[in-house]
């Protein structure tokens, strides 16, 4: 098959995917289900790529826009061009609809997929290589019932998933802590981070991040909202772990004024969020250039959304602390692969296919 073959099939599906339990975050809450958009591109050769939108009404948007924007303004933009204009479609994208992120990413996940099918290439040694085949896995603890996250963390250490990610900011200072300790005694060999997705006021956020950081955990993310600039960069001075952005940074674009502004020490780089692969490779890259952190993050994927993810991860080591991609194995009831997402010894296993 030749890159040179059009595409003259064009699908989307919105679906919802049963999920294990609720999950609470700085910003928001998720239970029963979670929305996705699906798209499928089909050539003329017969050849199919497929790729997913991920989305959350409280933070990157609705499942509901990432549809229209796919459906009715991205589609002319694709129908009955050649595989080889990705960049063009890509560019055209971008302009055609405003935001809409996820839906951005599951048009190049697709594209991409269809070029590798075209090259015989993976999607990784499309983006430069597959570098690091082996990501280390973290895994976000979040239910508000920690009974049932201590049942979980049993069954990660006997996986061999050996860093866990606490959410916090949602039901007290006390019951973060409480949880920390929990952790820190009976997994004391596990690395521990801690996420509060904007969930600390201007008032609380010196006591409980100063407080949190004397567990020593790799970072700190997002304490307080994505515009208080100027309390994440206070933060950063006050906190002696690494303090790390993820609503405050988005894309390429948001890069240089949190630079400028020295809001962190690091980013947390998701597809979802920064609009496709290359994107995302893009804004890891700057933070790299800048002596900035960087790891993978996610939404609430299927295994689909986490393929993609994994793959711009592989080929871009500026990110060099992991990701997160365990919903498809730890939280779903059921994912979309018919062959499971590959988690191995506590790392995601990154395949040349």
């Amino acid at each position: 098959m030749s890159e040179s073959a059009k595409i003259i099939g064009y699908t989307v599906w919105h679906i919802q995917l049963p999920v294990q339990s609720r999950r609470d975050h700085g910003i928001g809450s998720v239970e029963t289900n979670v929305d996705l958009v699906i798209l499928k591109l089909t050539s003329e050769c017969g050849a199919t790529g497929f790729g997913e939108a991920a989305c959350w009404s409280v933070f990157t948007g609705s499942a509901e826009a990432s549809f229209a924007a796919l459906n009715r303004y991205i589609r002319p933009l694709v129908l009955g061009q050649p595989i080889a204009a990705r960049g063009k479609i890509l560019q055209q994208a971008q302009k055609a609809v405003a935001h809409c992120s996820e839906a951005k990413a599951a048009l190049e996940s697709a594209l991409l997929d269809l070029a590798g099918h075209a090259s015989g290439l993976s999607v990784a040694a499309l983006l430069g290589g597959n570098i690091q085949p082996r990501i280390p896995l973290s895994c976000s603890i979040a239910n508000p019932d920690f009974a049932a996250d201590q049942a979980l963390l049993e069954r990660l250490s006997d996986d061999g998933v050996n860093i866990i990610k606490l959410k916090t900011g949602f039901k007290g200072h006390d019951f973060d802590v409480m949880r920390l300790h929990y952790i820190r005694k009976n997994y004391p060999n596990m690395r521990l981070r801690v996420d509060y997705n904007q969930g600390l006021t201007l008032e609380e956020a010196e006591y409980c991040v100063q407080s949190i950081a004397d567990f020593a955990p790799d970072f700190i993310e997002q304490p307080v909202a994505a515009n208080q600039t100027r309390m994440m960069a206070k933060l950063r001075t006050l906190c002696p772990c690494p303090l790390l952005a993820d609503e405050s940074i988005f894309g390429p674009e948001d890069m240089l004024p949190a630079i400028a502004e020295n809001i962190c020490d690091g980013v947390s780089i998701k597809i979802m969020k920064a609009g496709g692969l290359t994107r995302a490779q893009t804004t890891a890259r700057i933070a790299h250039h800048a002596g900035l952190l960087a790891y993978g993050g996610d939404m609430f994927e299927s295994g689909l959304g986490h393929a993609a993810g994994a793959h711009m991860i592989a080929a871009t080591p500026e990110i060099t602390l992991g990701c997160e991609f365990y919903q498809a194995k730890y939280y779903l009831c059921e994912d979309l692969l018919s062959t499971p997402f590959a988690i191995e010894n506590g790392d995601v296993i990154v395949s040349d296919a």
